[in-house]
């Protein structure tokens, strides 16, 4: 038998469902239900195992009751839900809309609850993902995600900016496949440029329940109207000192093993956060402004790399906020930081406004130079697309054969 939770006040019913199983039953008890996985999973603690098979007791409330269920059921793949009722035949379609696999009598006797518990784990074993959560990659347990990185020695060079329209790039290339975790947890904003109010942030999915189980470090993301998936930063500063650089290992690892791509925003420098972050790195995006300060103070950066054995073959070096008028070129640049650039963008107007309105220039389409390098920053982290192998065919002028006509002589 699977892992029984029982969300019931109900004694009476505890002892039922173990005596059916012949196991020990975990219990929430009281109301209001949890409103969602998350939820859920923070009130069963670190210690308690994750459950398979979830019985709710409609007596808590049968809206409440429905609506976990469906959202159980919609974001715990690998997990069956079974409602208890005292009316279970009026009350089943609307059961079979919230997810719930099945309904039983509140007074059913142990033979009935042994059959539709048991018919509810072998639901679990079949929806359980057998691979990474992202759809493209099951089918292969040692497939791991790119985890891209997103680095700069100085704050104020669009960082962010660049962080988020790449996940949005992506996320819009591949639905439900990229997770955008901000690293600046101190001042970190990627919550306002995407216009979320998230319900958990970093701190949320470094501790308790969420560690353990990629499932539910799942339920603990916010997602983006886009599809992205996001793990927003700590809502106060003081949060920082709580999260250490184990866990950012730790937490990429995890989202590394169930989204093709995991793109990181880090905080300006190299903190221990960002450390963690570039040594969890599949590759990595550095970042810097067109500007004195700016190129050199990334030059010192690709030197400590460099002196801790972070540097990376895979790396893309951009530079932020050209303008033919500031008197440095890409040229400039690249002599001093002795490489080369691989994509400049351009000073734009359409940033600030973006930016102010919570909306990426990938996500709302703005036609803007600013907006075409960004789509050329995403070509390089996505596959070609299959062209369709062409025959060549012999053309005539015009697309026309042309007749010769015969003369004839009078």
């Amino acid at each position: 038998m699977s892992r029984i939770l029982l969300a019931s006040d109900s004694a009476d019913l505890r002892g039922l469902i173990a005596t059916a199983t012949g196991e020990p039953v975990s219990v929430i008890a009281g109301a209001p239900l949890p409103a969602g996985p998350s939820q859920l999973f923070q009130q069963l603690g670190s210690g308690i195992a994750i459950p398979q098979v979830v019985v709710i007791d409609t007596a808590a409330g049968r809206n409440e009751a429905l609506q976990l269920s469906s959202r159980l059921a919609a974001e715990c793949p690998g997990m069956a839900v079974v409602l208890v009722s005292d009316h279970p035949d009026a009350f089943a379609l609307a059961a079979l809309r919230a997810g719930a696999c099945d309904v039983v009598h509140l007074d059913a006797d142990v033979a009935e609850i042994a059959a539709v518990l048991g018919r509810a784990a072998q639901v679990a074993a079949t929806t359980a993902p057998q691979g990474p959560g992202d759809p493209a990659m099951n089918g292969s347990a040692s497939t791991r995600g790119r985890v891209i990185s997103v680095v700069s020695p100085k704050g104020g060079v669009g960082k962010t900016t660049v962080a988020t329209n790449l996940a949005v790039g992506l996320a819009r290339s591949a639905p439900n496949s990229t997770v955008l975790v901000d690293l600046d947890v101190q001042f970190g904003d990627v919550a306002s440029a995407l216009n979320l109010d998230p319900e958990h942030t970093l701190l949320d999915v470094v501790r308790g329940p969420a560690v353990k189980d990629s499932m539910v470090l799942k339920t603990f993301l916010t997602q983006h109207q886009t599809g992205l998936y996001t793990v927003c930063a700590p809502a106060s500063p003081a949060d920082a000192d709580d999260i250490t650089s184990a866990d950012v290992a730790q937490l990429l690892k995890t989202l590394a093993s169930e989204f093709r791509y995991v793109v990181v925003d880090t905080a300006p420098g190299l903190d221990d956060h960002a450390l963690a972050a570039i040594d969890q790195a599949d590759e990595l995006v550095l970042l810097t402004s067109l500007d004195v300060p700016g190129v050199r103070g990334l030059r010192k950066e690709m030197a400590i790399l460099r002196d801790l054995a972070l540097d990376f073959d895979k790396r893309h070096i951009l530079v932020n906020f050209a303008d033919p008028r500031s008197g440095l070129t890409k040229a400039d640049a690249e002599a001093t930081i002795g490489t080369g650039v691989d994509l400049v963008l351009p000073r734009s107007k359409a940033v600030p406004v973006s930016v102010n309105q919570g909306l990426p220039l990938l996500q709302s389409d703005t036609r803007d130079p600013m907006t075409k390098q960004l789509r050329k920053l995403v070509d390089q982290f996505t596959p070609a697309p299959m062209r369709p192998t062409q025959t060549a065919v012999p053309l005539t002028m015009g697309g026309r054969h042309r007749l010769r006509r015969k003369r004839v002589k009078a």
